[in-house]
């Protein structure tokens, strides 16, 4: 196959470096792509949020299966347009992407459906808002309606702080929703209008600070699999979250195809849905990907062609962790033209150093976003992965980097027999 692959981050990234692994991936090309995806796929410049040049890029290329990385190009129509001209694309609708594109639109869903979630009210100023917090328990939850890079949401401890995020926002379309307490974990799905086989879990870490402390962020680390969703609660989350939204999502014509992401809160009733993503996670994407088995270009065309029944799903045992290295600044203005070196360095520890905000410029690497690099690495346990990121995460010389120490404490305290407590 002539594949496709469309976005720019650590995510598209990792999934570059795993679909030229696989034996059917004859071409790979990444539109716009980055210094990091150019090791694995020929780059080309295009916005891949614009459907005309998608489609124009893959007649010209041959190309047999499109993989749309990131959000944004799903909700701007991308899918709709690769497959109204013939090709096969792994990625929901415009419409479907809705679960992500709209926080109230899913809501609306969950409430429909019955799909455990937290309680919620869905306005459209600020003056609305502040009139809903009062139906609501502090800390309490404040998001914006639309996409959000993972960094519209507040949770609020004080009232003080739930009003100064709507008034941050403005009068603009905002859901305000109960806190749930628990634990969160990641659950990814492979979906084809009605029908759902669970690929994989993963916990990711938002906030920037240690001890998940500071503004949420796109994600500081992830690891995988998440033993606190277990196989029990995963089938609880499969039957009572996931099926009953595609079912949801099918009959009302807007069937989803692709890679359903839920964001779960574990909590003393049993998994309740946060919110969706309708791609791969970042950081998920690159923990995930060193565990998946087998030739995946040709699972993700059987989810794109309909195929779901002959799916091939396989993962390796080993445990992976993902560290993110972001630049000073971020999550909000990150400082950016830092070099970057050491990274063969890295690699020769057994880690992959996949590229999220990078540049090339001199014949050298510098820092161009927030999130610059995604250090991953792979053990028999999250103490040996936990071990070896952070041993390659030491060779890189970043001067303008930064990142969090403790990715996968919870479950590294769990396997110590401590208790951990749930933030």
């Amino acid at each position: 196959m002539n594949i496709l692959l469309l976005g720019s981050g650590g995510r598209e990234d990792a999934l570059a470096w795993r679909l030229r692994q696989s034996p059917s991936c004859d071409e790979l090309v990444c539109a716009p792509g980055n210094p990091g995806i150019a090791r694995w796929a020929e780059c080309v410049a295009l916005d891949p949020c614009d459907p005309a040049e998608v489609v124009r890029l893959a007649q010209a290329r041959n190309i047999d299966l499109v993989v749309v990385g990131p959000e944004a190009p799903l909700v701007a129509g991308v899918a709709d347009a690769c497959r109204a001209a013939g090709i096969a694309v792994c990625g929901p609708s415009a419409a479907a992407a809705e679960l992500e594109g709209s926080k109230g639109f899913t809501k609306d869903l969950c409430a429909k459906a019955g799909i455990p979630t937290a309680a919620y009210v869905r306005v459209d100023t600020a003056a609305a808002a502040l009139a809903a917090l009062d139906r609501f328990a502090i800390p309490v939850v404040i998001k914006a309606d639309g996409l959000a890079a993972g960094k519209g949401v507040t949770v609020a401890a004080t009232r003080a702080e739930a009003e100064a995020a709507i008034h941050a926002a403005g009068d603009g379309h905002m859901v305000i929703e109960e806190f749930l307490d628990g634990e969160e974990a990641s659950l990814f799905v492979l979906v084809d209008g009605a029908r759902c086989a669970a690929l994989a879990s993963a916990q990711d870490h938002k906030r920037v600070g240690e001890g998940d402390t500071g503004p949420n962020t796109g994600g500081m680390g992830a690891y995988s699999p998440a033993p606190v969703l277990t196989p029990a609660l995963e089938a609880r989350a499969m039957r009572e979250i996931v099926e009953p939204t595609a079912r949801a999502m099918a009959e009302a014509g807007t069937p989803f195809n692709g890679v359903l992401f839920a964001g779960l809160m574990l909590t003393a009733e049993g998994p309740k849905l946060i919110e969706y993503n309708v791609r791969f996670g970042d950081p998920e994407c690159e923990a995930i990907m060193p565990r998946i088995a087998g030739d995946f270009a040709a699972l993700l065309a059987d989810v794109a062609n309909g195929r779901m029944d002959d799916l091939d799903l396989e993962l390796e045992e080993a445990v992976t962790m993902t560290v993110i290295v972001a630049a000073q600044g971020y999550p909000g203005t990150p400082k950016k033209g830092g070099a970057i070196r050491g990274l063969d360095e890295a690699e020769a520890e057994g880690a992959i150093v996949f590229q999220a905000g990078t540049a090339a410029q001199d014949g050298g690497l510098v820092a161009s976003g927030g999130r610059v690099l995604a250090v991953t690495a792979a053990g028999e346990t999250l103490a040996d992965a936990r071990d070896a990121a952070y041993a390659a995460l030491a060779k890189i010389d970043f001067a303008d980097g930064f990142h969090r120490r403790d990715i996968g404490w919870r479950e590294l305290e769990r396997a110590r027999g401590a208790a951990v407590t749930p933030s």
